[in-house]
C-alpha cells in the first residue's frame, strides 16, 4: 500500500533543457518540469511528475558488479512520500515513523561540485571521479579498475571504462572526450531505482536517473546530475545522497 501524497508542494522547477535556477553539472541534462524531488525536513522524499518507479538489482560476476535487474515495479502518485531514514515498515514509502535520535539534517552542499573532483586523463577518455558520491555499488572494480582502465588505449579499455561510468548509480564517476574535453553524458529517461546488493545482502539508495532535480528542506535546489544516488539508509554522512555507509550497517529493506 502506498502513502496518500504529502500536502507540501515544491517550487516550481525550470522548463525542460533549461536550469535557470539551477546549476547543471557538465554533461547533464534537466528532466521535464513535471519532474522533482523535494527533501522534507527531517522527513521523507516527495517524488513529482511520477517518473518510472523499480527495484533493481546489481548483477555481479566472479564478485564484481556488472549489470543492473529490473524487476518489481512500484507506483508513485503525485507527491507519494518515500522513506529516508530507513525506519519505515512499509518501505519503500514514508509511514511517518522517524527516529527522534537519527539525524536527518541535510549536509551536502548547494551549489557546483568541482572542487570535490579528481581527474584522471587517458589517451581518449578522461576520467573525472567524485567521490563524496560514492554508493559503493563497485562497478569500477571491473578489468583493470576504472582508474587505470581509462589511462590504457584501445576499443575495450574505451568500451569498458565507458560502461563503468555510465553503471555508476551516484554519478561518482564521468567520462570526457580527452582532446575536445567534452563529458560523454547520454540524456536519459527519467527513472526511479531501489537498488538492491544480494552480492553483499544490503539494500543501497534511490537511484535517480534522468537530471531529475533534487531540493533540500529550505528549497534550494543542488546541482542537477545526470545520475544520482539518495540515501535511504539514514546514515549517510553527505546527505540526501549516498555515500555508501548502507553497506557497514547493513541495511536491508526487506524487500528482497
Amino acid at each position: 500500500m502506498t502513502t496518500q501524497p504529502h500536502p507540501e508542494k515544491p517550487p516550481t522547477p525550470s522548463t525542460d533543457g533549461e536550469a535557470p535556477n539551477e546549476i547543471l553539472e557538465p554533461g547533464s541534462h534537466v528532466a521535464p518540469a513535471t519532474y522533482y524531488i523535494k527533501v522534507v525536513d527531517d522527513g521523507p522524499l516527495l517524488i513529482y511528475g511520477s517518473p518510472k518507479f523499480a527495484q533493481v538489482f546489481i548483477g555481479t560476476s566472479y564478485g564484481v558488479s556488472t549489470n543492473y535487474v529490473e524487476t518489481k515495479q512500484y507506483t508513485l502518485t503525485e507527491g507519494t512520500a518515500l522513506c529516508r531514514c530507513g525506519a519505515s515498515k512499509n518501505k519503500p514509502y514514508c509511514d511517518g515513523s522517524h527516529p527522534a535520535k537519527m539525524d536527518m539534517k541535510e549536509t551536502a552542499p548547494i551549489g557546483s561540485t568541482d572542487a570535490t573532483m579528481q581527474a584522471f586523463p587517458g589517451p581518449v577518455l578522461t576520467l573525472t571521479d567524485n567521490e563524496v558520491f560514492c554508493c559503493f555499488a563497485r562497478f569500477c572494480d571491473a578489468g583493470e579498475r576504472v582508474w587505470n582502465e581509462v589511462k590504457l588505449a584501445g576499443t575495450e579499455a574505451t568500451d569498458l571504462t565507458m560502461k563503468i561510468a555510465q553503471n555508476c548509480p551516484g554519478g561518482r564517476l564521468i567520462v570526457w572526450d580527452t582532446i575536445t574535453k567534452q563529458p560523454i553524458e547520454p540524456p536519459e529517461v527519467p527513472f526511479l531505482g531501489l537498488i538492491e546488493d544480494p552480492s553483499l545482502g544490503v539494500s543501497g539508495p534511490l537511484m535517480v536517473r534522468g537530471g531529475i532535480p533534487v531540493s533540500n528542506s529550505s528549497g534550494e535546489v543542488y546541482e542537477v546530475r545526470n545520475r544520482q544516488g539518495l540515501c535511504r539508509c539514514g546514515h549517510s554522512s553527505n546527505k540526501p545522497f549516498c555515500d555508501g555507509t548502507h553497506a557497514k550497517v547493513k541495511f536491508v529493506d526487506g524487500l528482497f
